[in-house]
């Protein structure tokens, strides 16, 4: 079966924030700040089975996320190795015949920059997000991106950049989403930074 590869990104120190919020979602084993992760997309979805397989059996990784659509499927799998987290993404590509650069290059969709948010709209996010609040007069970026998973080194890199609090991320799915919040002036660094980073990724175009 032929396998498309959407995402394929290495984080090399999962973040404070970042490791709270995906063991939060996580119906696997919870990741810790600082380890190293390395989340790979497919279409179609089935196959991350079979891949998940392979790269547990690679070295030594412990999944957090798998995702299995019928369309996507995603993988997270991370450990207190670099080395180990890059040999499980390497097998995974071996199988598949691909490099990284046949990843798709993550294409920006929607950057919204929401200055001194109302109290009753920070209440709506607030009811669906897994991450941490967002409260009266914090700015809020909201990022969409093709493909899903960046989604996660997306915030992740934001976390890294600035102090800002990550409110929700979804990193599968046909679009990947990122809310973060904070004061102002650091949630405009953490979406330049960011913005630029995704840009910087090697891949193929989204078509």
């Amino acid at each position: 079966m032929s396998v498309d590869l959407r995402t394929y990104i290495f984080l090399d120190s999962i973040q404070p924030q970042m490791a709270s919020f995906i063991s939060t979602i996580s119906k696997g084993y919870f990741p810790v700040a600082y380890q190293a992760a390395c989340v790979i997309e497919i279409a179609p979805g089935i196959e991350i089975n079979r891949l998940t397989d392979i790269a547990l059996k690679a070295t030594g990784v412990t999944p957090g996320l798998q995702v299995v659509e019928r369309s996507f499927g995603m993988l997270e799998v991370h450990s207190n190795s670099q080395g180990d987290t890059r040999m499980a993404g390497e097998a995974v590509l071996k199988e598949l015949k691909l490099t990284e650069a046949d990843a798709m290059k993550p294409s920006v969709l929607t950057s919204q920059l929401i200055k001194n948010i109302d109290d009753h709209q920070a209440q709506l996010i607030n009811k669906v997000r897994y991450g941490n609040m967002i409260v009266r007069g914090d700015t809020l970026y909201v990022l969409e991106m093709e493909p899903a998973g960046y989604a996660y080194y997306a915030a992740n890199e934001a976390e890294k950049t600035a102090n800002v609090n990550i409110i929700n991320v979804s990193g599968f799915g046909k679009f990947g989403r990122v809310y973060i919040a904070g004061d102002e002036g650091e949630v405009i660094e953490a979406r330049k930074t960011v913005e630029e980073r995704l840009a910087a990724l090697p891949g193929r175009k989204v078509q």
